[in-house]
């Protein structure tokens, strides 16, 4: 059973209903049901709820707690690489929308060599590739070429691309890839229709279904998430918890994990539906720490550097530093450059980031794995 069957058990507005009518003694309830092992799913709704905003620093103390026991004192470092923002799909929110009359460019395999050992004499062993979902463009040969070009480079490389079939993925896990990122946008599927204006993306279906074919292929790690603003924050982070969940049960040999993207300004001027506070994200961030206390939680560039700092303890795993959202940004950045997927806020120096890490009490992981030989 993939995700997508397990979502249709459910009613968007039937969880949305459930979770604002949750008091504030079922929020007392649930945070004396914290341990070590997590909430379950009655409590969990609980601390999204309104009512658990009067209890945030109290469920932010357990979050901090959950973390260090699970994963130490660590903040596993990263940066994306843009290899092309060509795109097939309309997605109102999004740069790179084939609507867009924005300049495209799709870096050659050496292009993308160079990118990445500029990315290397940052300090950085994890990249993640990225491009637009152009499959004539960025094909499966174009990123097995690449990935080839890199390995001596990264000791893990992880793609946030196009949906891929089964087969595809375990060729690109061949090549070296070891890490599958993709977000769902949103876990509505009347939102989807909504945002989604054309291209393949628009098959809500094919897309939720993707971390489930990743699984399949044998991915060391899945990566998951929703674009915070396109609908009511508090029910989609009850379904990112469901989907890591699922994962977690169903592919029990991949590391999990869950981004937090916030919508960023870019091309199109798209304005957001629904705002995500700052106070918002953090009740988003602690009550998934106390219902998933084994996932890893990533956080971009995407937000401001105060924010970044503060999140640091409240159960973050994982961070990008340094980042560009253009392809060829690292090596050539120019004003008519190819254009941006978004405008990041956080734009310190990778070192900075980490001496700021270091400061708050943790340590700054470049690289936290190598491959086996077999």
């Amino acid at each position: 059973m993939s995700f997508y069957d397990e979502i249709k058990r459910t009613g968007w507005a039937e969880i949305e209903k459930e979770i604002n009518g949750r008091s504030d003694a079922d929020v007392q309830a649930a945070l004396g049901a914290v341990r070590p092992g997590g909430v379950d799913l009655n409590h969990f709704m609980s601390l999204l709820s309104p009512a658990a905003d009067r209890y945030l620093e109290e469920t932010a103390g357990h979050a901090h707690r959950i973390t260090r026991q699970r994963f130490g004192n660590t903040i596993s470092l990263f940066a994306p690489l843009y290899v092309s923002n060509f795109c097939n799909n309309s997605c109102a929110y999004c740069g790179f929308n084939s609507k867009n009359p924005v300049r495209r460019l799709a870096l050659t395999p050496k292009q993308a060599r160079a990118e990445g050992e500029f990315i290397h004499r940052m300090g950085f062993r994890h990249v993640l590739l990225v491009s637009g979902e152009a499959r004539q463009v960025a094909t499966l040969d174009y990123f097995i070429e690449i990935t080839g070009m890199l390995r001596p480079l990264f000791s893990s490389i992880a793609v946030e691309i196009y949906p891929m079939g089964v087969e595809e993925y375990r060729a690109l896990i061949a090549g070296g890839v070891d890490g599958l990122t993709v977000f769902q946008e949103t876990y509505s599927e009347r939102a989807y229709e909504r945002f989604h204006l054309g291209g393949k993306k628009r098959d809500f279906q094919w897309r939720i279904e993707t971390p489930d074919r990743g699984g399949e292929a044998g991915f060391r790690r899945i990566g998951l998430g929703a674009l915070l603003g396109l609908e009511n924050w508090r029910v989609e982070g009850f379904y990112m918890g469901l989907h890591a969940k699922h994962l977690m049960r169903k592919y029990w040999k991949s590391q999990v994990s869950i981004s937090f993207p916030r919508l960023r300004p870019a091309a199109g001027s798209f304005e957001v539906p629904h705002e995500v506070s700052d106070k918002d994200f953090v009740q988003l961030l602690v009550a998934l720490r106390l219902f998933l206390p084994d996932t890893g939680f990533t956080l971009s560039t995407r937000e401001p550097a105060e924010l970044r700092d503060h999140l640091i303890p409240l159960g973050i795993t994982s961070m990008s530093a340094g980042s560009k959202t253009d392809p060829g940004g690292y090596t050539h950045p120019q004003p008519e450059g190819a254009e941006a997927q978004f405008e990041i806020s956080d734009d310190r120096d990778p070192e900075t980031v980490a001496d700021v890490i270091r400061q708050k009490g943790y340590e700054p992981v470049w690289k936290d794995w190598d491959e086996a030989l077999s």
